[in-house]
């Protein structure tokens, strides 16, 4: 199994960046929430979002509320997660993860993570 996040960068604030989750050899992957998870250095791991195969989402976070907007497609297994009015304090790197219901992802008990893209956002 494997979650390949990708689609981090640099980026000015202000700005917007597309981060991308490729989930492949999950069986039974339609039954798995995705999400996406941040990590600035020095905080604690921090949920933002989570997806369902039937499209429905949760956020996990009020700090990006309004910002961003999750995305799932089923035919080719991805999960997408486009950020606006990125802001410095955005910066971190960035998970998706997956896992059989919301509640574990809340409680970041995913089944599996992926490694991870760099998200900096400079002032």
């Amino acid at each position: 199994v494997q979650l390949q996040a990708s689609g981090g960068g640099l980026v000015q604030a202000g700005g917007s960046l597309s981060l991308s989750c490729a989930v492949s050899g999950l069986p039974s992957v339609e039954y798995y929430v995705i999400g996406w998870f941040r990590q600035a250095p020095g905080k604690p791991r921090e949920g933002i979002s989570c997806i369902s195969s039937s499209g429905g989402s949760v956020d996990l976070t009020d700090s990006m509320k309004g910002r961003y907007t999750i995305s799932r497609d089923n035919a080719k297994n991805t999960v997408d997660l486009q950020m606006n009015s990125l802001k410095p304090e955005d910066t971190a790197v960035y998970y998706c993860a997956a896992a059989l219901s919301v509640g574990r992802l809340r409680g970041h008990n995913a089944a599996y993570w992926g490694q991870g893209t760099q998200v900096t956002v400079s002032s």
